[in-house]
């Protein structure tokens, strides 16, 4: 599960992409994703990123976060034609349902909580 740090939950339904073949892949050539859903990305290390929606036909919100798991940015990103980058460094990202973000109020500064399920891989 993913919290916010005023203790919303973002999802409960919650994937990894700890290797760099789920991370090319994201949610590329999937359906859709349900509202509780989220696919996180861990980095081995804290790097500059950009992304895009090739192969996703629907909407998405992207939350980007530091080492602390601090937000540093949050996207919103169309359908097919989508790209976003950060120009700080990120070591998780978040791909969630379109329009969490602002439903949740979730802002730069915000402190997300969840285990990292990638540790040790």
């Amino acid at each position: 599960m993913i919290l916010k740090s005023n203790g919303k939950e973002v999802a409960t339904d919650v994937d990894f992409a700890c290797s760099m073949i789920k991370q090319v892949r994201g949610l590329m050539f999937s359906r859709r994703i349900p509202d509780n859903y989220a696919l996180v990305f861990v980095m081995k290390k804290s790097q500059r990123v950009s992304l895009h929606m090739l192969f996703v036909n629907y909407p998405i919100d992207v939350i980007f976060l530091d080492d602390e798991k601090k937000v540093i940015k949050v996207s919103s990103m169309k359908a097919w034609i989508g790209t976003c980058s950060c120009s700080k460094k990120v070591k998780y990202i978040i791909e969630t349902s379109h329009g969490k973000s602002e439903k949740l109020r979730i802002e730069k500064g915000d402190i997300f909580d969840f285990e990292n399920r990638c540790q040790g891989r």
